[in-house]
């Protein structure tokens, strides 16, 4: 009868944004996930 706040907040984020812009954001994420430990790995590789 009564829906969970979890429940409640997945509907809004699925009514919120379609599926290619989810898959967007994850790829945008895990594009700057790499490149922010590419830039780390080759920093210190410079500095050591």
């Amino acid at each position: 009868m009564f829906d969970s706040l979890d429940e409640t907040m997945k509907n809004d984020a699925k009514t919120a944004s379609s599926a290619s812009e989810r898959t967007m954001v994850w790829v945008a994420v895990a594009a700057a996930s790499v490149l922010l430990f590419a830039g780390l790995y080759f920093g210190v590789r410079l500095a050591g």
